[in-house]
């Protein structure tokens, strides 16, 4: 009989041993896959949210928007405000084994800057120069002062790569990147999951907690939420606005969110390719009439439970660089028909691209709904998300109801999407007033002068509405209970450093 509860107990360990094991595996569930991991190429916001596991920056931000430092521990400025100054943290590994440098940090900048299809150049475009100072400072030299700069360096454009991985994989990065991040990559199966493991070197290992980060491609928020409480994910991102009252009510699921820097918009393409030669690519006046044919409250309270914040430009009405001389136009169908009339287009038609999911197809359908009260006749292409944004690249789309994740400085939601020469610019839309202000906000740091040049642009967005911009999100999480650690950001991304399981 001893022997037998010997047996029985060691069994019991052994249950309980492989059990713990197992938990060291956070799996968290996202609402798409993610393009290329390339920081330098990459545009997605799930690619984001991979990244952050991943690859560190030169500096990050903290729920309250603060600068918090990673890969660079200070800054300093040139009087002139033409010359920043980087002294980089010592001691930092790449994902290889490789040192991270100051030459290592002028390689990471430079290919941002030159790389072919860099979605990162605009964002740091005024960086002329990047020289090394010694093995732990650079400088970058700047064109013009460029106040986004730092903002910038919060996000992709601050990531750094491993330079001896990036040059052995060329444009083949993305399939196995290294970085200097608290988790190294390890596996990539399309459409299903992204797997990254514990980097035994990283350089604040005492808050890395977790042996494995599994991320679980689900779009639909319903299969997220259902895989979360049969504890088969132990976080999921993006729960739907209409979830939030009976997660609430579960006691075996927290819920977390905090206002987002995103917008969600309709940009119309009017200049790219064959799609763009139609009514509302060519015609302001039918752009006009299609936002004036939208309640965005309607869509707020219809789709998202009042969750969301409706707006009408890339920044928020709560935030600082809103241009109040531009309100929310109300939905007015009369002026709308109006205008259509003066358009010789009384009954419009046109394809808009969304990518498959449950709340962006509501949102569409609401749109369609509303806007064919005005005489629009709007026919919806689900398409899944990866290939919709490639789709738009290319202007195979004539409207694509797509989102923006946000940045900290509003030149981040804006210069890279609208400018002339964006690299995000997908309608290609350009007018020389926005691109003149645009880059007149991006060379001063004073608020109120920086104000004055976005107001300016915001007039000029009211008039061409090459982007009818909707409502800006919450970003809404649910987690299991013994999931501890976990703090949401602006930014919407996922900071698995720190996360561990009671």
């Amino acid at each position: 009989m001893r022997g037998y509860r010997t047996l029985i107990l060691a069994g019991a360990i052994a249950a309980w041993t492989g059990a713990a094991a197992a938990e060291t595996t956070l799996h968290i569930g996202l609402a798409e896959d993610p393009d290329i991991l390339d920081p330098t190429l990459a545009r997605t916001f799930v690619g984001r949210i991979v990244f952050a596991g991943f690859c560190d920056k030169l500096f990050d931000i903290a729920p309250d928007l603060k600068l918090v430092p990673q890969l660079a521990t200070e800054y300093k400025w040139s009087p002139d405000n033409k010359a920043l100054t980087l002294t980089l943290r010592q001691g930092v590994k790449f994902q290889d084994g490789t040192p991270f440098n100051a030459e290592a940090a002028k390689f990471s900048l430079d290919r941002h800057l030159t790389m072919k299809g860099s979605n990162r150049k605009n964002e740091i475009s005024a960086v002329a120069k990047v020289e090394v100072v010694d093995d732990h400072t650079i400088k970058l030299d700047l064109s013009e002062p460029f106040a986004p700069l730092i903002a910038q360096l919060t996000d992709r454009a601050g990531m750094m790569v491993s330079p001896k991985a990036a040059k052995e994989l060329g444009d083949k990065f993305g399939t196995h990147p290294v970085c200097a991040g608290p988790y190294k990559f390890a596996e990539r199966v399309a459409q299903d999951h992204i797997t990254l493991e514990r980097f035994a070197d990283y350089w604040d290992k005492a808050n890395v907690h977790l042996d494995k980060v599994e991320y679980r491609i689900i779009p639909d928020s319903t299969v997220r939420l259902a895989n979360l409480r049969s504890g088969q994910l132990d976080l999921i991102e993006r729960v739907a606005a209409t979830d939030v009252a009976g997660i609430k009510q579960d006691k075996s699921l927290k819920l977390a969110s905090i206002v987002s820097l995103a917008y969600q918009g309709i940009t119309i393409n009017v200049n790219n390719g064959p799609l763009s030669k139609n009514p509302l690519g060519q015609d302001a006046r039918v752009r006009k009439a299609l936002e004036l044919s939208i309640d965005r409250d309607a869509i707020n309270q219809v789709v998202f439970n009042g969750e969301f914040l409706p707006g009408n430009q890339w920044v928020s009405p709560e935030n600082p660089y809103y241009a109040k001389s531009v309100p929310i136009p109300k939905r007015d169908i009369a002026k709308a028909k109006e205008l259509l009339k003066e358009a010789g287009q009384p009954n419009p038609s046109f394809t808009l691209m969304l990518p498959v999911g449950p709340e962006n197809e509501q949102v569409s359908q609401v749109i369609q709904s509303m806007a064919k009260e005005a005489g629009f006749d709007i026919k919806l292409q689900a398409t899944e998300f990866a290939r919709s944004l490639d789709l738009s690249e290319q202007g195979q789309m004539q409207a694509f109801d797509i989102g923006w994740s946000g940045r900290t400085d509003p030149d981040g939601n804006i210069y890279a999407l609208i400018s002339c020469k964006g690299t995000l610019n997908d309608g290609h839309y350009c007018n020389e007033t926005v691109d003149k202000e645009l880059n007149l906000a991006r060379t001063t740091s004073d608020p109120a002068e920086r104000l004055k040049h976005y107001t300016a642009v915001a007039e000029q967005l009211a008039k061409d509405d090459p982007i009818i911009y909707l409502y800006h999100r919450k970003w809404i999480y649910a987690f299991s209970p013994k999931v501890t650690g976990f703090v949401p950001v602006p930014d919407g991304l996922i900071r698995v450093k720190g996360v561990s399981f009671k």
